[in-house]
């Protein structure tokens, strides 16, 4: 097995840490696992998977809607979920926390109901480069059905937003921009506070996609003045197919329903419908009910932790990596942003990034290689892809050294 000292002895639990995920333990390929994906998702703690666990061994039910003691329990658990959800991210209100798939589900949530309500012919809508395919193709397509006009803020070589453009694209016609918090390839923290304040200084509302940001960061939609923030389960260390879409109170009252159905209505007859309240209006059909536990509980786990010391181990980390590769002939990082997330993807000079995968993949290391659904943004640099190493606060300095010595076997191979 791989060392799994503590790059801050003494100081980040980094053994019991990687003690409480299982998946860390296994072999890939006759070698120890090395998991550097975490920005596609993260592994899961114990802890997630024996709420699961114990929701399917000994409270399975519906919820909202029986009188029985098993439905009035679980309808408690999931909703005090909602409010461990809410509590993390500081929204106001429970109401505002609305359950989704993911936070592309939660994206097109938004977009189809706040689309629908408040964007016509001729509107703007402004997005960023660096935007996954997720904050593109929804606003992308309500444009064309509305006539509105999608506009795109540029970046610089670094990887960080031209905030003198973004300025100067912000117009009486745009009702909406959407910019991710953190890049999911180049590991940009973006300046949200600025951003925001930009655009609420004309009465725009913002939509931030912070799939990225929740995993490694404390965020505090409030703080931010946020009107919208989409995030994912998965990516949290929680369950896959659960998202969370948090949205201002005055927004999602105004916004029609996204999907329709049993849970979102006070009255049904077949001359009017009555719809419920907030949340359960965005909320149609019985919702991913293990899913909501788990996440709670992911949360509560990091928690315990601390995200400021998850945040500061991770940085450590991001720095650690980023000077080894800098020191390898022919690798280029793409993306250098002064504020960074535990993010590094990078191109090797005459080498495909898929072969470059394939062989690190032999060894037991998991990255990702190609676009990472941001083809605009490897048009930006004229690349078609790279490989992108993702970092989460069970990853260790001793996984790092192993991964620079099969990348540069990789090379040397593939030269």
């Amino acid at each position: 097995m791989l060392p799994t000292k503590s790059m801050s002895a003494g100081t980040f639990p980094i053994q019991k840490i990687r003690a409480d995920f299982p998946i860390l333990s296994r072999k890939v390929n006759g070698k120890p696992l090395i998991y550097f994906d975490n920005g596609a998702t993260a592994q899961k703690p114990q802890a997630v998977i024996n709420a699961i666990t114990h929701y399917y061994t000994h409270q399975n039910a519906n919820i909202h809607r029986g009188v029985h003691t098993l439905s009035q329990e679980l309808t408690v658990v999931y909703e005090n979920a909602r409010a461990t959800i809410q509590k993390h991210i500081n929204a106001k209100n429970p109401h505002e926390i609305i359950f989704t798939k993911g936070t592309t589900d939660s994206i097109n949530l938004v977009a189809t109901s706040f689309g629908k309500k408040f964007i016509s012919e001729g509107d703007e809508i402004i997005v960023s480069a660096m935007e996954h395919h997720s904050n593109i193709l929804p606003w992308q397509q309500l444009c064309i059905e509305k006539g509105a006009t999608l506009k795109v803020i540029p970046i610089n070589e670094s990887g960080e937003l031209m905030l003198d453009e973004y300025k100067n694209l912000l117009t009486d016609n745009t009702k909406l921009v959407a910019i991710t918090h953190i890049s999911n390839v180049l590991g940009t923290i973006n300046p949200l506070e600025q951003i925001i304040e930009w655009a609420h200084s004309r009465n725009i509302p913002v939509l931030v996609d912070g799939a990225q940001a929740v995993p490694h960061t404390i965020v505090d939609v409030q703080k931010l003045d946020a009107d919208f923030y989409c995030f994912s389960s998965h990516k949290l260390f929680g369950p896959t197919g659960v998202g969370i879409l948090y949205g201002k109170e005055k927004y999602l009252n105004a916004m029609p329903p996204y999907q329709v159905g049993g849970g979102t209505i006070k009255t049904v007859s077949f001359d009017k419908t009555e719809y419920a309240d907030l949340p359960l209006k965005f909320e149609a059909g019985t919702p991913h009910i293990e899913g909501a536990i788990g996440l709670a509980a992911a949360i509560n786990y990091i928690n315990e932790i601390g995200l400021s010391a998850i945040s500061q181990y991770e940085n450590e980390l991001l720095e650690y990596a980023t000077r080894a590769l800098n020191k390898i002939e022919g690798v280029k990082i793409i993306g250098t942003s002064k504020n960074k997330a535990s993010v590094i993807s990078f191109v090797v000079e005459a080498i495909h990034n898929f072969d470059i995968g394939t062989i690190l993949d032999q060894l037991g290391i998991a990255v990702r290689t190609g676009h990472h659904c941001t083809q605009p943004l490897m048009q930006c640099y004229q690349i078609q892809g790279t490989v992108r190493a993702s970092f989460a606060f069970y990853n260790t300095t001793e996984e790092i050294d192993f991964f620079i010595e099969a990348l540069l076997k990789a090379i040397s191979m593939l030269k």
